[in-house]
């Protein structure tokens, strides 16, 4: 029980970014994205092999690139073993019985889960917007670790992903949706009504790294100003977080781990700069 505790004790959420990656072109992304794809393979076949449980989750703002980075994970993945789970509007039941919701898409033995939004959207969307009550949200708020927690100490590996825009950002991609003539279609009665609350998620996003970001289960967040730079840098975190059978630790840019490109937060303090020997260093024993 002590060590549960411990492990899921709230530390805040943690910031990971490759540095040095903005001015990748398009053959050099192409040739990152395939040499990270051949190690989620064999990421993937030590799930299997293993009988690991992955669950995947990616939440950020409407435009972060939520979808097209989950998809990018799944893609080329042995598609027996591995789902892309994007939920519609909750029935009534489900919005009354919200872990329940969930419970029957967590991964099964061999499996890997990409959650494009998850469980998080009853911390973020749905107060935000009114969607749930406010006894639901803090409800939700209250459980959300002890639940994690459980399905972590029965064997399930969780990941939780934060794509991270500014408001400038944002505004610019949904405006851009709205006046495409081949996308036009996907801006929706939400994204109207997301551009005026963006300062309220913001209180919603504080609140829920400042609960739910624990020792065992933290939440990363990443820069999605970039969206390629994005997709690779959830995969570079991901693969370098875990192990598996044939493990290749991808060198950044210049093919070289001296290389200064990664970025560390704790408690409030960014540490830019690291080679990712230092960042290894400083989030094993920080957390």
């Amino acid at each position: 029980m002590k060590n549960s505790k411990v492990n899921n004790q709230v530390i805040g959420e943690r910031t990971f970014n490759l540095q040095g990656y903005e001015k990748l072109t398009q053959k050099q992304y192409q040739k990152e994205k395939f040499r990270l794809r051949v190690e989620l393979i064999k990421f993937q076949k030590s799930v299997i092999k293993e009988n690991r449980k992955v669950a995947v989750i990616f939440e950020g703002r409407d435009s972060a690139g939520k979808t097209d980075t989950a998809k990018q994970f799944s893609k080329y993945l042995i598609p027996e073993q591995v789902k892309y789970i994007n939920l519609g509007i909750p029935t009534e039941w489900e919005s009354k019985h919200w872990f329940k919701r969930y419970e029957k898409l967590m991964p099964k033995n061999g499996e890997m889960i990409f959650f494009d939004r998850s469980w998080y959207n009853r911390a973020l969307i749905e107060p935000a917007l009114g969607f749930c009550t406010q006894r639901q949200y803090k409800n939700f708020m209250k459980n959300v670790n002890d639940w994690e927690l459980e399905y972590i100490n029965n064997g399930t590996e969780i990941i939780k992903f934060y794509l991270s825009i500014d408001k400038t950002i944002q505004r610019n991609r949904l405006n851009a949706r709205k006046n495409s003539p081949i996308k036009h279609w996907k801006f929706s009665h939400i994204d109207k009504m997301i551009i005026d609350k963006f300062d309220v998620l913001t209180l919603y996003k504080e609140q829920m790294f400042k609960q739910t970001s624990t020792k065992i289960c933290p939440w990363i967040v990443i820069d999605s100003s970039n969206k390629r730079l994005a997709r690779i840098t959830a995969m570079h975190y991901l693969l370098n977080s875990t192990e598996y059978e044939n493990k290749k630790v991808l060198k950044p840019k210049k093919w070289s781990k001296e290389i200064k490109s990664y970025s560390y937060s704790y408690q409030g303090e960014v540490f830019d700069g690291l080679t990712y020997n230092q960042y290894k260093i400083l989030s094993e024993n920080l957390g």
